[in-house]
């Protein structure tokens, strides 16, 4: 027989065998002591179900609710500087610049004059975009044809022209040259729309001349996020205004913020409670379980030896509770969407891995004093029954 191969398993052997010994020892503590392993695992469970549903609670809520910011219009308008026209190649510097994470749309204005010697603003945008950007409008049918009008509620009185039923066409006059529309629908959004005329930006140069002026944009993502978007515009059109709407964004930040603080707030103090627990459950055990500790250290077990394994089955009661609690979580989550909200709450898979962190640190960071005791145990003085 070769004796290098047979030294080769013997040594394999050897290595092999406290690993065996060190897992059998992990499952002989749990089963052995069952109802304080159950307590610790307890408190481990609740920590992760609690921290899993008002994580995703918390998550589900920030995406609903940016979605529902997002209907409340334009958060940066690129608007020129003088009363001049843009640069031709704004619009496409403005998209180059958004990367498809937003929306922009522009907009060109004029004063024309009405047949009853009034004047009125009007405005050419792209509809179809105006559409996606300001859903919130209250419009009654949005122009399709072309010389089709969106005429604002104040606007239409003004104009004695009826969207229901008769005639539904009237003239608008700029700089002599006059153009016949036939009026589509109306928006009411109790702002200065209600006092305009929306045509086709098409319509609108042709009839006008005048190129946009304003550009309003909708970026996506959180408040620091759009300002990124607004500092980038400004750079790429240096000879425009870009001015964030603070209103929108200062309410999104807020709103976004309370939220975020009383997560986080509540979050924080059930884990700090389930690490209290987790700590006296195992003060509880490393204590029952002192002898066993003395006979290890008086065999020749290493400080080492001893610290990884409370720090295993700290890690292990960690792990378990989080898989056990993020399952029981994400069931909380939903059900109280159902419950409290009236609108289903989506599971968020990609909050385990925190709370699979977290419930580990936790249950590291419970163990941390019970190893520290454990490190100055002295064994004769256990097995003596001091």
């Amino acid at each position: 027989m070769n004796p290098s191969a047979s030294s080769r398993r013997g040594a394999k052997r050897s290595s092999m065998l406290p690993r065996s010994m060190f897992l059998r020892m992990l499952w002989r503590a749990a089963t052995l002591r069952k109802a304080r392993a159950a307590a610790a695992l307890l408190a481990m469970i609740v920590a992760a179900a609690t921290a899993t549903a008002m994580l995703n609670l918390y998550v589900d809520m920030q995406a609903k609710m940016r979605r529902e910011f997002r209907s409340y219009g334009a958060n940066i308008a690129v608007v020129s500087k003088d009363g001049n026209p843009l640069p031709t190649d704004a619009l496409n510097k403005v998209t180059t610049v958004l990367d498809g994470q937003g929306i922009a749309v522009p907009f060109a204005y004029a004063v024309a004059n009405t047949p009853q010697g009034k004047l009125v603003v009007v405005a050419g945008t792209a509809f179809a975009e105006v559409q996606k950007l300001d859903s919130w409008w209250s419009v009654t049918k949005w122009p399709e044809a072309p010389q089709t009008a969106l005429l604002g509620t104040r606007a239409a009185k003004s104009l004695q022209v009826n969207t229901g039923s008769g005639d539904k066409t009237f003239d608008l006059t700029f700089n002599g040259k006059t153009i016949h529309l036939t009026a589509a629908g109306t928006v009411s959004t109790g702002a200065d729309e209600d006092s305009r005329i929306y045509i086709s930006l098409n319509d609108f140069e042709a009839w006008t001349g005048v190129a946009p002026s304003t550009i309003e944009v909708q970026a996506y993502g959180d408040p620091g996020q759009i300002r990124g978007v607004s500092q980038k515009l400004s750079a790429a059109l240096p000879g425009a205004e870009v001015r964030p709407i603070q209103q929108v964004l200062e309410g999104e930040a807020r709103v976004l913020g309370k939220t975020r603080s009383m997560v986080f707030a509540s979050a924080v103090l059930i884990v700090v409670i389930a690490a209290l627990c987790v700590l006296a459950t195992l003060m509880g055990w490393v204590y029952d379980r002192r002898r066993d500790f003395a006979v290890m250290k008086a065999l020749g077990a290493s400080e080492r030896i001893i610290t990884g394994f409370l720090a295993a089955e700290s890690a292990a009661l960690g792990a378990v509770g989080a898989f056990i609690g993020f399952v029981l979580g994400i069931g909380i989550a939903m059900w109280i969407g159902r419950a409290n909200f009236h609108a289903p709450v989506a599971p968020r898979l990609n909050i385990f891995l925190p709370v699979l962190l977290g419930s580990i640190l936790v249950a590291l960071l419970a163990s941390f004093v019970p190893i520290s005791l454990l490190r100055r145990t002295q064994p004769a003085n256990i097995l003596r029954g001091e």
